[in-house]
């Protein structure tokens, strides 16, 4: 039975990596695929994605940044930097992940599985930066720029359509917290950096989710403008309570 389900398993991810568009890597593949809760269950040599999924979440914001500085030429920094956090925030990555079955291919241990952790926006966001790393190790960075442009191609698409401007996400922030009979998101400049020609601002907002405003959610975001500093934290805000929803079939 183990065999059957393991024959199973391989073929599926054959299939995933055909429709990436890259061979199959054999070093590494395992690696990105093994959730730490299956390395903590078993100690051992037994390796799990945490470290290609640091290399892959490097990978993936070189390719992402090439795709937006080859079709933006006329966009500064700070913009450049609100569009790639579109692209690659937890949300979009997961969704990417769905797309393409990975979870599925995900080994992990019992508990993380009893828990619902494979349908979990954040491990399905940590594969997909781990799958990256496996692809730029075993394939190169050819190999990773395809797999870039299938993961982000829809998103990446509809920015170029808009002019590079995606739906303000303040004003999407606002609308979710408001659309729960909560107050307006709270932003404020929590520091500025460098020199007055080049100044950069911390920006923090604090999200309350309910009328009695028992739940809240705080969090940053960077630019080279408080404008784009407090885009950056909507943003991540936005991501935040995308990973806080539960999802179907979960408590």
């Amino acid at each position: 039975m183990e065999q059957d389900e393991s024959v199973i398993r391989q073929a599926a991810t054959a299939a995933m990596f055909a429709r990436l568009g890259v061979p199959l890597p054999a070093a590494h593949i395992e690696e990105a695929l093994t959730h730490s809760s299956l390395s903590n269950e078993h100690p051992g040599p037994l390796a799990d994605n945490q470290r290609l999924e640091f290399l892959g979440d490097a990978v993936l914001s070189l390719c992402v940044s090439e795709m937006l500085m080859g079709h933006f030429d006329q966009v500064d920094e700070g913009e450049l930097t609100v569009m790639r956090a579109a692209l690659v925030n937890t949300g979009a990555l997961a969704e990417a992940a769905r797309e393409n079955g990975l979870g599925m291919l995900l080994r992990m241990g019992r508990g993380a599985e009893v828990a619902g952790a494979r349908e979990r926006d954040s491990v399905l966001a940590d594969a997909v930066e781990a799958l990256l790393g496996a692809v730029f190790l075993d394939c190169g960075l050819d190999a990773s720029r395809r797999v870039v442009a299938t993961i982000a191609g829809p998103r990446f698409d509809a920015l170029v359509a808009d002019g590079g401007t995606e739906r303000d996400p303040k004003s999407r922030l606002q609308e979710l917290v408001q659309s729960r009979g909560a107050t307006v998101p709270d932003y404020r400049v929590l520091a500025e950096d460098g020199p007055p020609h080049a100044k950069e601002f911390t920006v923090g907002v604090n999200v309350t989710l309910d009328a009695a405003g028992e739940q809240c959610i705080d969090a940053q975001g960077r630019g080279r403008s408080k404008k784009i500093a407090e885009r950056a934290a909507a943003l991540r805000a936005l991501e935040l309570l995308s990973e806080s929803e539960p999802r179907a079939g979960e408590s």
